[in-house]
C-alpha cells in the first residue's frame, strides 16, 4: 500500500482530485439499456496502464479514484477482466479508491430514486466482491444523484462522499443541473443543488462538482456562441478542442483560479478533473496530462493529489455543517474559447445564495450581476423521470429566461440587496441608496 500521509485538514492546503470512468457503452441509463455508442474496443488493460503510468510519471504518490459502470462491473469480456484485475493492484500499490457510477452520470434522468439506490446497493457491493480483502469504497461517482439518493448513500451505505453534480451543466450530454455551488456542500433534503439549511433539511454526504470549469466558458448555455461552456480542466473541452499548446495553457489557467486567488480568498483551493478511461484511445495526449502534472507540482510544491473520498472526508471534519461556507472566487478571461479576455468575474457562494458579478475589464463601473440564486426559499427536484434538474434562482448565469437579463446590483430589490450585503458589504456600488440605511432612515423618519 501506498505510504503517502494525508494531512490533517483540507484548510490551509490544495488539492486535486482526479478521477475515471470504466464503462462499456456510452450511457449506461439502466442496467440493460444504452444511449450512444459501444465503447468495448477503447476500454482495454493496454489503455489503463497507460493512463496510470501517465499519472505515475507526473505525479508519484498520486491516488486517484476508478469508476466502474454497470456493465464494466459484470461483463466476462477478458479486457475488463483484466482492467478490474489492474485496478485491484492499483488499489495495493498506489492507494487508489475504486467505485461505482450508477446511469453512467445520469441516473435519475432514467431511473426512480428507488431503483438508484438498489443500483447503489447493488453496484457498490460488486465493487467490494470484486477488490475483495472488505473493501469498500470511501466515495461514488454519479454526475448528478438526487437528494433522496445521496441520503441513502450516507444513512444506508456509509459513504458520506458523492460527486452528485456537475457545476453550471445546461443543455449538454443527458441532463441538465444548474443551480448549485461549484466547491463542497452538505445538500438539502429538497434538492441535490441546495446546500443544507440546518438540521431538519440536513444530509450528512458531501456534494461535490464533477469537473472544474473555466467561470467564463460557463456562463453559456451549453456550445452558446460557438463556444464549449464546460471548458476548464477536462481534457476534451481543452486538449481535444484546441490541441496540446493552448489546451494546456486552458488547463493551467484555470488551476491557477483555484490555487492562487481562490486559495489566498477560500484558505484551501481545490481543482477536480474527470479523464474518462475511452480517451486514452478517443483523443490521446497522455503527455499532456503528465505535463499537467507536473507543472502543478512544480508551480504549488505544496499540492496534493488525493482520491476524490479522502478530500472530501478532509472537508468534512473541517466543516461539519454548512453554516461556516463562504467561497468566493475572481477570475479575469484567458482569451480562449468562451474564457472572454475583455471580462472579469466575481463569483460569492455561502448557504443562503450564491452571487455572480460580470465586469469589463476597460469600463470602469460596468459590474452586473449574471446569477443571483437564492437557497434560502424552497425548492423542489422533480418527481418524475426529467431532463432538468436545474435550480433556477431570480436570476441564472445561463440567461434562458427573460428574468435572467444582466442588470445591475442597483436594480435589485431591497430584499435580495439586503441579503447580499449581509454576508458581502464590499459589493455594494457606489451611487445608489445604501439597503440597510436606507431602510433604516425610513422607520427614523
Amino acid at each position: 500500500m501506498n505510504k503517502y500521509a494525508l494531512p490533517a485538514t483540507c484548510m490551509g492546503g490544495r488539492f486535486l482530485t482526479l478521477n475515471t470512468v470504466v464503462r462499456v457503452n456510452q450511457i449506461e441509463v439502466t442496467r440493460d439499456r444504452n444511449e450512444g455508442s459501444d465503447e468495448t474496443a477503447n476500454h482495454t488493460p493496454a489503455a489503463a496502464e497507460a493512463f496510470r503510468a501517465a499519472i505515475a510519471e507526473g505525479w508519484p504518490g498520486a491516488q486517484i479514484t476508478w469508476s466502474f459502470s454497470w456493465l464494466a462491473l459484470h461483463s466476462d469480456a477478458p479486457n475488463y477482466r483484466d482492467i478490474r484485475a489492474l485496478v485491484k493492484r492499483y488499489a495495493a500499490e498506489f492507494g487508489d479508491d475504486v467505485t461505482f457510477i450508477p446511469g453512467a452520470y445520469f441516473a435519475n434522468m432514467y431511473n426512480t430514486r428507488e431503483q438508484v439506490n438498489q443500483d447503489l446497493h447493488d453496484g457498490l457491493n460488486a465493487v467490494s466482491r470484486f477488490m475483495g480483502d472488505g473493501f469498500r469504497p470511501k466515495s461514488v461517482v454519479a454526475g448528478y444523484l438526487a437528494a433522496e439518493n445521496q441520503r441513502y448513500l450516507a444513512e444506508a451505505e456509509g459513504i458520506h462522499v458523492c460527486q452528485g453534480n456537475i457545476w453550471s451543466q445546461l443543455a449538454i450530454d443527458n441532463g441538465d443541473g444548474d443551480g448549485s455551488i461549484s466547491y463542497p456542500y452538505y445538500p438539502s433534503r429538497e434538492h441535490f443543488c441546495k446546500p443544507a439549511q440546518g438540521v431538519a433539511d440536513f444530509i450528512d454526504c458531501v456534494n461535490l462538482d464533477g469537473w472544474t470549469m473555466d467561470f467564463l466558458a460557463a456562463r453559456r448555455e451549453g456550445f452558446a456562441d460557438g463556444f464549449n461552456s464546460r471548458m476548464g480542466v477536462g481534457p476534451i473541452e481543452t486538449l481535444g478542442k484546441y490541441g496540446p499548446e493552448v489546451g494546456l495553457q486552458q488547463m493551467m489557467a484555470t488551476t491557477a483560479v483555484h490555487f492562487d486567488r481562490g486559495f489566498a480568498l477560500n484558505g484551501f483551493g481545490w481543482v477536480t478533473n474527470c479523464w474518462e478511461l475511452c480517451l486514452v484511445a478517443a483523443i490521446g495526449h497522455l503527455e499532456c496530462l503528465t505535463a499537467w502534472l507536473r507543472q502543478i507540482r512544480a508551480r504549488w510544491p505544496d499540492a496534493h493529489l488525493i482520491t476524490q473520498g479522502d478530500f472530501g472526508n478532509l472537508w468534512r471534519q473541517a466543516y461539519p455543517t454548512n453554516a461556516a461556507l463562504n467561497y468566493r472566487f475572481e477570475q479575469t478571461g484567458t482569451g480562449i474559447g468562451g474564457s472572454d479576455a475583455d471580462k472579469r468575474i466575481r463569483w460569492f457562494m455561502n448557504r443562503e445564495f450564491r452571487l455572480a458579478l460580470l465586469s469589463e475589464l476597460d469600463r470602469p463601473g460596468s459590474e452586473v450581476v449574471i446569477d443571483f440564486t437564492r437557497y434560502d426559499q424552497p425548492a423542489r427536484e422533480p418527481q418524475g423521470l426529467s431532463r432538468n434538474w436545474t435550480l433556477f434562482g431570480d436570476i441564472n448565469q445561463k440567461q434562458t429566461r427573460p428574468q435572467d437579463r444582466p442588470r445591475p446590483i442597483s436594480q435589485l430589490s431591497e430584499e435580495q440587496r439586503r441579503l447580499i450585503f449581509a454576508h458581502y458589504p464590499d459589493v455594494i456600488q457606489r451611487g445608489f441608496p445604501h439597503p440597510l440605511r436606507s431602510s433604516r432612515k425610513g422607520r427614523e423618519g
